[in-house]
C-alpha cells in the first residue's frame, strides 16, 4: 500500500480565476528558468516535486523563479530577514483590485499606465507593483518607511528596465502618517492597496511564526526562524492590524476627493466590526468586502470610497473613458 500515490488537488480553486498559480508549481519549468532553485527541490509525501516551505532560502529561490518565469523579472532579491511574500496571495489581491475597478466601470477593467495604484508599505520585495504592472499595465506609487526596504525595492526597479517608467518609490519620513507626505492632493489615485502589519507586538509575531513553522514541519518548533522573513514594521505595529487600519481609514478621509477606491487586506475576521465602525465614523460613501482565499487561510479585502455617484461618474468619464476609447 505504501507504493500508492496519495491523492491531492491539482488546482487551487480557492484562488482568483485569473491567478496564474491556481495549478501546482511546475518545478521542471521553474528550474529551467531559474536553475539555482533545483538544489531545493525534492519529492514530498505525495511523490511530487516540491520545496521545504520552512526553509527561507528555498522560499526565496521559489519567488525568484516565479517572478522571472511568469512576470519577466530578471533581477529580484531582498535583504536577509526581510519579508518574502507568497506570490499567489499577492497576485490574488491585484486581480480582486482590478475587479473592483471594473465593478465601477460596467465590468470593464481599466488598464494601462494612466491607471495609478498606491501600494502602502511596498516592502523590500516590491511584489505588488511588479504584478500590477505586468498584469494590467498600471503605474504605481510605492510608499515605505524603512530605508533598507526602499533601497532594496529601488534596486529591483532599476535593474528591470520595464519597471523604471511605471514605479515611483517614495520614502515616508513620519511613520505615523500613511498618506500625508506621499499622496499629492493634485495627483488622482485610482486605487490604494495595503497588506498591513498583522501582529500587535514582537512577542505575538514570534508566536505566530512558531505556529506556522510547527504546522509546516509537523512538529513543535520553539526557535522562531522566519521562513517568509519579516522585519518589525512588516509584521507588527502597536495595536496590530486593527489599529493600523482604523488609522488608515481616519487619515484617508483627508484625501477622499483625489482617490477613487481605498483598500486594505484584513486577515482577522474579528477586526471587521471595528473597521466598519471606523468607516461609518469617517463618512465612507460606499464600502465593499471582498472574500479572498490563500491556501488554508481565508482573508478578505475591505474597500471604501468617499466619492458620491456623480463624482465617480465624473472620474470615469474624465480619466478612464479616455483610456478605454
Amino acid at each position: 500500500m505504501s507504493d500508492i500515490k496519495k491523492e491531492h488537488p491539482t488546482e487551487k480553486t480557492i484562488l482568483h480565476p485569473r491567478n496564474k498559480h491556481r495549478g501546482r508549481y511546475d518545478f521542471k519549468e521553474l528550474t529551467v528558468t531559474c536553475p539555482e532553485l533545483g538544489k531545493y527541490v525534492k519529492l514530498n509525501p505525495y511523490g511530487d516535486e516540491s520545496i521545504d516551505f520552512a526553509n527561507p532560502k528555498a522560499v526565496k529561490w521559489l519567488n525568484k523563479a516565479l517572478l522571472k518565469h511568469y512576470y519577466g523579472v530578471d533581477y529580484w532579491d531582498i535583504p536577509t530577514g526581510y519579508l518574502c511574500p507568497p506570490i499567489p496571495g499577492r497576485v490574488d489581491y491585484i486581480h480582486y483590485a482590478a475587479d473592483l475597478l471594473g465593478s465601477s466601470n460596467n465590468g470593464k477593467i481599466p488598464t494601462g499606465f494612466k491607471i495609478k495604484c498606491m501600494d502602502i508599505g511596498v516592502g523590500a520585495s516590491c511584489v505588488f507593483p511588479i504584478i500590477g504592472n505586468k498584469e494590467y499595465g498600471w503605474s504605481f506609487i510605492g510608499s515605505e518607511s524603512d530605508p533598507v526596504a526602499i533601497e532594496s525595492a529601488s534596486k529591483i526597479v532599476n535593474y528591470n528596465a520595464f519597471l523604471k517608467r511605471s514605479i515611483d518609490l517614495r520614502f515616508q519620513e513620519n511613520t505615523k502618517d500613511i498618506f500625508h507626505g506621499i499622496m499629492e492632493r493634485t495627483e488622482p489615485i485610482d486605487i490604494t492597496i495595503c497588506n498591513p502589519p498583522f501582529h500587535a507586538s514582537l512577542e505575538e509575531a514570534q508566536e505566530g511564526t512558531l505556529r506556522k513553522l510547527s504546522s509546516l514541519n509537523h512538529k513543535k518548533i520553539t526557535t522562531p526562524t522566519l521562513n517568509f522573513g519579516g522585519q518589525t514594521t512588516e509584521l507588527w505595529c502597536e495595536g496590530g492590524e486593527e489599529r493600523f487600519v482604523r488609522d488608515m481609514i481616519r487619515q484617508s478621509k483627508q484625501f477622499g476627493s483625489n482617490c477613487f477606491w481605498f483598500t486594505t487586506q484584513i486577515s482577522k475576521q474579528s477586526h471587521l466590526e471595528s473597521v466598519y465602525e471606523a468607516l461609518k465614523n469617517a463618512g465612507a460613501v460606499e464600502v465593499k468586502t471582498i472574500p479572498m482565499g490563500q491556501g488554508t487561510k481565508v482573508s478578505r479585502i475591505v474597500a471604501w470610497t468617499f466619492l458620491k455617484k456623480d463624482q465617480q461618474n465624473g472620474w470615469i468619464t474624465s480619466k478612464w473613458d479616455t483610456i478605454l476609447h
